[in-house]
Order: structure tokens, then C-alpha cells, then sequence
């Protein structure tokens, strides 16, 4: 049966730096025999442990163990005495003093080997005044040499240095880690041979230690860091050159080349500005053209507006134009078309992969795509591609808010624009032909309500609605149209622009957006409502006024949050009750259909 002896094992109550340290703690465990039975962390570190440990005091003995060590000893001395025999006196001497020595250090590897430990000599251990074997106690001096120097002390507690090269550690870390007090950790430092810095902009004192560099520095908080760093070693030694003579024929070779350079960089710049200066042309030629459209537009809606006015100088009388202005006519007058036969051939193919990287405008019509995206995408330096949008027609705009001009290229109209951060951004979109204006004839003088509502319902009518109101060639060209009241042609033309609500039945519009719709001024719109009976009653108490209009009812109010009028209608109850007998009818001969189905 084996006898244990035990010891109580720990890490101390921080633990251990680094994990290769309690590797090597609990390897050399293992090494001097000890078996760990109980191993607890502690919960604020996994390095940090207590535990038992035990291991035996004498081995259990064997006859093969013992048989090996006998035979062993037997063969070292024949070893010896052989070895003695072919020696003289004093090698002799020597070889019997060696063979004895070898045959101690034999047995007390044998003793090793076959299980038993050394033993103790426990004679003198009541003597207070007797010296043990291997007893180290007075010797202090001799201890500080198994700690580790300052410098292999603090290489586990480095840090990668976040101000410049090397690695760091505070010395107020190092003082909580160690349990000491910062002024005994100056005191080494200062003994070590380091400077303590009295300011944060010292110059460093730099320490050379094994090949590395030391020291000391003091950050915008008044703390004291220590800073390491591998020392810099040369990789080039200075060595003197010799200019070369001008009448060596390798100077004559260099300055040709050196003149081709140059000549090849001056060709290069012509063309440079060559291209610039056609490209500012082509900006000018395009602008002239731009400034021509403009003023032609302008002359054109001024001419319009005048005929206009000339067709209509009394209330009822003369002809009503119908067109409105669609917005692809008035964008028309801002785009500058280029001919694709001043394009070189390759444009198209240019403006064809363009338009294939370019996704849908989030902010218009169209499509869009930044430069940026499209340089990385062609593989192309930015600039070079905004000079290639300008040799095909393309107008960079100077500033953010500069308006974009637009250029009509084949089927397709671009524009560049730039963001808030300067970014240059190419749009397109497809040309949209203008809508062909359409005159339809005046109604007849009436009064004063139709004569005002009257253009404003026509205008809004769609193409269908003003075909089935207008006559036959061979029939009077007012007869129907005068047959229709004032009052029923307005609203059922406002009945038009009305759209369904969001919450509840019916349909609305603000007044403010059909008087804008309707080409009609605010104040004028809202006369010729009040005209048709419409009136905005008092306040919130007091209820609408309703004006019936085939089978529906409209009336005005006033919305409490932004005080805006809002012209409403809905169907009214005989109008209700008229769908609810004609759904009633309906159902009615399918019911007798199913019971003479029943009697055949």
C-alpha cells in the first residue's frame, strides 16, 4: 500500500499572465511526480486557481527493477576493473577513482530507476545549530539570480504601442499588477538607468538592452508610460558615385531619349489643347443654339398668349382653345438636339453602354448613374469620361446650382448635374413627343357662370368625352353643346378631376389644386364655384350646402389644420337607393329562372 503526501497548489489571487505559464506550472507538476486532485477556478479569472495535490512517498517494489539495477551495478564494475588492468600507477589511481565515482553516480541512478528517492539524513534535524544538506537559507545573495531581470519581467505586459512603433505599458498597470506602489517601481526604473521625463514634450532618453530599445514618456494625463522597440539597424552603407563625362558616348544615347521624351510630352499636350479648344467651341456652338431655342419658345408662348387673348375679348364670344400646355412641350424648349451625324461613330456604341449602366432615377423621371460608378465600371479615369460626355454633346454644369441642359441625341435626351458633394451625375430619358393642341369650337353666349367654367371643362374633358360631345360634320356645331345647362357642364367637368378618399366613400380635390390644374386663378375659381351654389358654411357647426348633380351631391369645407377648401361629392340617397332597386331587379328574374328550373 503506497503512502501520499500532499500539498495545497495556487495561482495566487491574480492569476497567471498568460496561459504558456500555467502550461508550464502544471507541466512541471507532472514532471516531479505530483497528481492533482481538486482544481478550482476562480470566477473573476481562468487563470487564476486553487487546488491539492499528492504524489507517493515510496514507489512499489519489483524483482525485475531490482534484477536491472543489480546487473547493471555488476557490469559497471567488471567495466572497471578491465579498463584498470591495461593503465599504469596514476591512471590506475585515476581509473579506480573514476570507476568509483561512475559506480556512486551508477547506484544513485539505479536508486532513481528502480523507484526509490533519495533519502534524508533526519539525524540533525533537532539541532538548531546543524546545517541541512543543500540548505540555501543564508545564502540570499545567491537568490536574485533565479528572478528574471526589469526587462524579461515586463515583456508579458507589453502592448502594441497605439502612438508609434513598438509596444508600451503603463507603469500604473504594472504596479496593480504586481502589488506594488508606482514610487518603488520609479525607484527601479531609476536604478535601471531611465530618466524620468518632468514634462509631456521631454525629449525620450533612449535604454539599449539585448539588441532593443527603452523608455520613458509622459502622455497629456501626467502618466508614465514605458515604450520598447526593436533597434534600428542599418541595410545600406553611403558609397561615393561618379557623374557622368558628357563626351562618353552612352551621354550622346540619354540625351537623344531625353529629347524624344520631351517631344513626345510636347505632342501629347498640343493635343490636349487641341481637344479643349474644339470642345469649348462645341460648348459655345451648343449654348448659341440653346440661347436660340430659348429665345424661340419664348417668342412662341408670347405669341400664343396674344393670340389667345385676341380670340377671346368678350365673355362667350370667338374660338376656345382646348390645349393645355403638356410639360413635354415645355420641356422641349429647354433641350438643345444634336445631330448624330455630327457624332463620331463610336457614340452610339458610348452612349449604349451608358445607358446600360445607369439605374432609375429616384428623383425624376428617367434613369441616372454617377461618374464615378461608370469610371470604375469602364476602367476609365473620371476625367477622361466627362471629356468623353462632352465630345458627344454633353454640358458640365460649373456649380451645384447650375440648371442642366438638357441634349436630345436620337431617340434619347441626357443632362448632367452635379450633387452637394460635387459628384457629377449623367440622367436620361427617352424624347417624348409634344401632344397635338385641339380646338374645339365655343358654346354660344350664356350666362355669366358657363362663360367662365365653360373653357376651363372643355380644357379637362378627355379626347373620348369631347368626341362623343362633338357633333356631325353636317349637324350645327353648338346644337348639344348648347343644350347642356351651365351648371351641369361645370361640375361634371370638376367632376373629372376629382379623386376617391383615402378614409370613406366619396371623392374630393382641394380647390387650390383644381384652380392650378384648370389654368385659372384662385380667386376667380372660387367666384365662379360660389356661382353653382357652392358655399362654405359659417362654421364647423353649421352644416354645407349641397348642390345635387345627377346622382350625387357636392358641398365645401374648410380642413380645421391648414384652413385649405375642399370641394367634395358623393352619391346622394335617391342616387343610392336607384342602385340598390336596380341591383334588386336584376336579382330578381335569376330567382324565377331557379324556381322554373325546380318545377321542370
Amino acid at each position: 500500500m503506497s503512502l501520499w503526501e500532499y500539498k495545497h497548489i495556487t495561482s495566487g489571487p491574480h492569476g497567471f499572465a498568460t496561459p504558456a505559464l500555467l502550461e508550464s506550472y502544471l507541466n512541471q507538476l507532472g514532471k516531479d511526480e505530483w497528481e492533482i486532485i481538486s482544481y478550482e477556478t476562480l470566477p473573476t479569472s481562468p487563470l487564476a486557481f486553487n487546488g491539492v495535490a499528492r504524489r507517493t512517498t515510496l514507489r512499489d517494489w519489483t524483482l525485475e527493477s531490482a534484477a536491472a539495477a543489480a546487473a547493471k551495478i555488476e557490469a559497471d564494475k567488471l567495466r572497471a576493473e578491465f579498463a584498470a588492468k591495461f593503465t599504469g600507477g596514476a591512471a590506475g589511481a585515476a581509473g579506480e577513482a573514476a570507476a568509483e565515482k561512475q559506480t556512486t553516480m551508477v547506484s544513485e541512478a539505479a536508486a532513481t530507476e528502480d523507484g526509490f528517492r533519495k533519502l534524508r539524513n533526519t539525524e540533525s534535524d533537532g539541532d538548531p545549530d546543524a546545517a541541512e544538506e543543500g540548505d540555501d537559507w543564508d545564502n540570499w545573495d545567491n537568490l536574485d539570480d533565479d528572478l528574471p531581470t526589469f526587462f524579461e519581467a515586463i515583456k508579458p505586459h507589453l502592448r502594441r504601442n497605439q502612438r508609434g512603433p513598438g509596444q508600451s505599458v503603463g507603469i500604473t498597470f504594472l504596479a496593480k499588477r504586481w502589488e506594488q506602489t508606482e514610487g518603488d517601481l520609479i525607484g527601479a526604473l531609476k536604478e535601471c538607468g531611465f530618466v524620468i521625463p518632468e514634462r509631456e514634450d521631454d525629449a525620450p532618453v533612449y535604454l539599449e538592452f539585448e539588441g532593443e530599445l527603452y523608455w520613458l514618456n509622459l502622455n497629456n494625463r501626467h502618466e508614465l508610460f514605458l515604450n520598447t522597440r526593436e533597434k534600428p539597424r542599418p541595410v545600406f552603407r553611403v558609397a561615393q558615385a561618379k557623374p557622368l563625362d558628357p563626351s562618353d558616348p552612352a551621354a550622346a544615347l540619354l540625351s537623344e531619349e531625353v529629347a524624344a521624351e520631351q517631344a513626345e510630352k510636347a505632342k501629347r499636350e498640343a493635343e490636349r489643347l487641341a481637344r479643349e479648344a474644339e470642345q469649348a467651341a462645341r460648348r459655345a456652338e451648343h449654348e448659341a443654339r440653346r440661347l436660340a431655342q430659348q429665345a424661340a419658345a419664348q417668342a412662341a408662348r408670347e405669341a400664343a398668349a396674344a393670340a389667345k387673348a385676341a380670340a377671346v375679348p368678350e365673355r362667350g364670344e370667338g374660338v376656345v382653345s382646348a390645349a393645355v400646355e403638356s410639360p413635354a412641350v415645355a420641356e422641349a424648349e429647354e433641350i438643345v438636339t444634336v445631330s448624330t451625324e455630327e457624332l463620331p461613330p463610336e457614340a452610339d456604341d458610348f452612349l449604349a453602354a451608358v445607358r446600360a449602366q445607369m439605374r432609375r432615377n429616384r428623383r425624376g423621371p428617367g434613369y441616372s448613374g454617377s461618374v464615378t460608378y461608370l469610371a470604375r465600371a469602364f476602367k476609365q479615369p473620371e476625367a477622361d469620361l466627362v471629356e468623353m460626355f462632352v465630345a458627344v454633346g454633353l454640358t458640365v454644369p460649373a456649380t451645384t446650382n447650375d440648371k442642366p441642359v438638357k441634349t436630345a441625341i436620337g431617340a434619347f435626351v441626357y443632362w448632367l448635374n452635379k450633387d452637394s458633394r460635387g459628384a457629377i451625375w449623367i440622367n436620361g430619358d427617352e424624347v417624348r413627343a409634344p401632344k397635338a393642341e385641339q380646338v374645339v369650337p365655343a358654346a354660344p353666349a350664356v350666362p355669366a357662370p358657363v362663360a367662365e367654367v365653360a373653357p376651363v371643362v372643355e380644357s379637362v374633358l378627355k379626347p373620348e368625352v369631347v368626341a362623343a360631345v362633338e357633333p356631325a360634320p353636317e349637324a350645327a356645331p353648338v346644337s348639344e353643346v348648347a343644350a347642356v345647362t351651365a351648371g351641369d357642364s361645370a361640375l361634371a367637368g370638376i367632376r373629372l378631376l376629382l379623386k376617391p378618399n383615402k378614409r370613406g366613400s366619396g371623392v374630393s380635390a382641394e380647390v387650390s389644386y383644381l384652380a392650378k390644374t384648370l389654368g385659372q386663378e384662385l380667386q376667380s375659381f372660387l367666384t365662379v364655384v360660389s356661382e353653382l351654389g357652392l358655399a362654405l358654411p359659417a362654421t364647423e357647426e353649421h352644416k354645407p350646402t349641397f348642390v345635387e348633380h345627377g346622382d350625387e351631391i357636392f358641398w365645401l369645407n374648410k380642413n380645421p389644420k391648414d384652413g385649405s377648401v375642399w370641394i367634395n361629392a358623393k352619391t346622394s340617397k335617391a342616387g343610392a337607393k336607384k342602385a340598390a332597386g336596380g341591383a334588386a331587379v336584376a336579382a330578381k328574374p335569376k330567382a324565377k329562372a331557379k324556381k322554373a328550373g325546380k318545377a321542370e
